[in-house]
């Protein structure tokens, strides 16, 4: 607690900043209370690869002697954020999650990060990732229930926010790593169209695959967060020169009209649990009755309808596998080479599995990734957002896998802008998270239709409750 009475982790990073740049708070004693926090409740989650106190508290009063000789401030001023371990930030390790990067320390922010230091956050320390990015686990646990995984690759991230450690935190997905750690953390994770943020400095594991992501409570939070993460990067070839996008504005207002949701349980909804299949048959049950009667429906039309998608999608698993080993092989060539030995043999396999493709089965893959992101784009232009699984269920107990990312994969394969809303629980009172992926380039409508679905799932359970 602050001087003010004020719990700087109990507020959204939204309002946290407006008490920051009204003055209300200072950078200093909010920092002060965001470290004991982490105090309190790290020796249980251990969502931290690297916290220096007096790193983060100097980078307070740097921010507090700026303000005081009448420098500009940035919309993020005095807000701490946590960033993923494989992305680099001069003045912290970057060891990702890997015993062959130990005592690495970059000279150069990568450029995520150097943005949100142009907006004026705090870096409040690194977040556990597991090795290299991919599957094998980190020390991170779900502050839900230790004994079951956060998810991965980007636990520690999600985990921090969902503990109130940090408001907001940043990760990477290649496959799951944003939406399945949010979805199991209950937070929401937010992952842009593919080439809305730069990923300069970032370990590379694909560059067909490699998106960035961030991590709030909520959709706004997540929205302005990466709103100012965005934007044209040079040492990114993948990202676009194009103004910034006003994504909290576009979240925060009211759909024209009732948003148009389809269930899109993929080809993969066999291996969704007996706990995912039944919440997300209320959840139909509930929209089809709030939408009804919608002028633009024909009579008779269901107001949520399951989408098929067509059987060319099948293929999309074994695309992305080719395509993401084949790419890992190359990236981690080093890593195997002269260390091998300290590699998880999951990790093994994956890189040596990598170097048996053939470039034609590589460039078919890609081929056929690409035509499935045109077909999506097809499937989506007369809906706002398909509505699916962001897990086969609640998070797995133990902490020797980190989840199945199956229900992220054709998403990320296709670039396509995906969040998952902590909205449902699982019958053992874990979250359960629901993911909305919406059209390439739709980022913005997307948002303002996960906060119309956050508020009306939230006005529906209050509404239970009272009667």
């Amino acid at each position: 607690m602050t001087t003010t009475g004020i719990d700087p982790t109990r507020v959204s990073a939204l309002e946290l900043a407006r008490l920051l740049r009204e003055g209300v708070l200072g950078a200093v004693e909010s920092t002060r209370a965001f470290l004991a926090r982490i105090d309190e409740v790290e020796p249980e989650v251990q969502a931290w690869a690297h916290l220096d106190p007096e790193h983060a508290l100097k980078q307070a009063e740097e921010l507090e002697l700026n303000r005081s000789m009448g420098r500009p401030i940035g919309p993020l001023y005095g807000v701490p954020v946590g960033v993923k371990d494989i992305i680099d930030a001069h003045g912290l390790p970057s060891e990702d999650g890997t015993v062959l990067h130990a005592g690495r320390r970059p000279i150069d922010d990568a450029t995520v990060v150097t943005r949100l230091r142009e907006a004026g956050a705090i870096i409040l320390g690194k977040t556990v990732t597991t090795e290299l990015a991919t599957f094998s686990p980190g020390k991170t646990r779900n502050p839900w229930n230790a004994e079951h995984t956060p998810g991965g690759s980007s636990s520690g991230s999600a985990a921090a926010v969902a503990a109130g450690m940090v408001p907001l935190a940043i990760g990477t997905q290649t496959n799951g790593s944003v939406i399945r750690p949010a979805a199991y953390c209950g937070v929401v994770g937010f992952k842009p169209t593919f080439g809305q943020i730069s990923r300069f400095r970032i370990l590379a594991q694909s560059r067909a695959l490699d998106q960035v992501g961030v991590f709030a409570r909520t959709v706004g939070e997540a929205a302005w967060l990466a709103e100012l993460l965005t934007g044209f990067d040079e040492n990114d070839p993948d990202t676009r020169l194009a103004a910034r996008p006003d994504w909290l504005e576009v979240a925060r207002q009211e759909p024209p009209m009732p948003p148009r949701l389809a269930m899109a349980p993929t080809p993969i909804w066999s291996q969704a649990e007996p706990d995912t299949r039944e919440a997300f048959e209320e959840l139909h049950a509930m929209l089809n009755e709030r939408l009804a009667g919608d002028e633009d429906r024909t009579e008779g039309e269901p107001s949520v309808p399951w989408i098929e998608l067509a059987e060319a999608f099948g293929q999309a698993w074994e695309c992305h596998r080719l395509i993401h080993e084949s790419d890992l092989a190359h990236h981690l060539r080093q890593e195997y080479d002269r260390g091998r030995d300290q590699l998880s043999a999951t990790l093994c396999q994956q890189i040596e599995r990598g170097r048996t493709i053939a470039a034609v089965d590589y460039l078919l893959a890609r081929e056929r990734a690409a035509g499935m992101a045109r077909l999506l784009d097809e499937y989506l232009e007369d809906y706002d957002a398909f509505v699916t699984p962001a897990t086969a269920g609640t998070a797995p107990a133990g902490l020797e896998s980190t989840g199945s990312p199956a229900f992220c994969t054709l998403w990320t394969l296709a670039g396509l802008p995906a969040i998952t809303l902590p909205l449902m629980r699982g019958g053992n009172g874990l979250p359960l998270g629901v993911q909305l992926v919406g059209a390439r380039g739709n980022d913005g409508r997307l948002l303002r239709t996960a906060r119309w679905l956050s508020e009306l799932v939230q006005r529906e359970t209050a509404d239970e409750a009272q009667a």
